[in-house]
């Protein structure tokens, strides 16, 4: 039989001329979900259309989201930077880089009902966003409140769900199409950030203009990140 050579994990979706010896420490120590993803290449990965976007929320099979295999590498290395650097965890970098809630109080809910003190929730890109159709944008919703999950099942509460509703109807579907505005909450265990409340919005093809002003012309950090 002929031989052939097995490339390293690590070197999936590398140019050769910056593939290392060693895996990187950042990559030691995934969970199988992400080793499988790293060591993919970008051109087996199949993009998602919004129609499956569509089908994987209906559904809450939230855990077929997955990122394009070079940008979860990127996601990665991120990650470990972030950990490693001053502001000790990514959940940090967020509250005091992205969302500006890190001084004193900060962070800290108005007391008003959800959704309408505009200093209680911001809402930015997803920094590190799935694999996508180019026309999907994903934007996350942070807020200083908690978003209420039912103690049995995970799942939000009927009130947390309809509060949730009424925001995205007048934010998102007053402005487009209904069908073309999804919403989830990640269960727990797919949070990649566990102490700040979120949920996400995913839109399919918004006016460029509209995701400025809601976002107040936020750039998502994987277009700054420079691996």
């Amino acid at each position: 039989m002929g031989s052939f050579d097995v490339v390293p994990f690590w070197h999936v979706n590398v140019p050769e001329r910056e593939r290392t010896a060693e895996c990187p420490e950042f990559l030691r120590g995934l969970s199988a979900k992400d080793l499988r993803g790293v060591s993919t290449p970008d051109s087996a990965y199949e993009i998602l259309s919004w129609a499956e976007v569509a089908r994987i929320v209906t559904a809450n099979r939230l855990e077929r989201f997955q990122r394009v295999p070079s940008q979860l590498r990127r996601y990665k290395q991120f990650s470990h930077q972030t950990a490693a650097g001053r502001h000790g965890s990514v959940a940090a970098f967020v509250l005091e880089e992205r969302l500006r809630w890190a001084g004193p109080g900060a962070s800290r809910p108005s007391g008003a009902p959800p959704f309408t003190c505009p200093d209680d929730y911001k809402v930015l890109y997803n920094d590190w966003p799935y694999g996508l159709d180019s026309r999907i944008v994903h934007l996350v919703v942070w807020t200083k409140f908690e978003l209420v999950a039912d103690a049995d099942t995970g799942d939000l509460t009927d009130k947390a769900r309809a509060e949730i509703e009424d925001y995205v109807s007048r934010t998102f579907r007053a402005r487009m199409p209904e069908g073309n505005v999804m919403w989830f909450k990640n269960w727990a265990a797919l949070k990649s950030i566990h102490a700040v409340e979120h949920f996400h919005v995913m839109l399919f093809d918004p006016n460029p203009d509209f995701i400025r002003e809601v976002t107040n012309g936020d750039i998502p950090q994987c277009n700054k990140f420079i691996d």
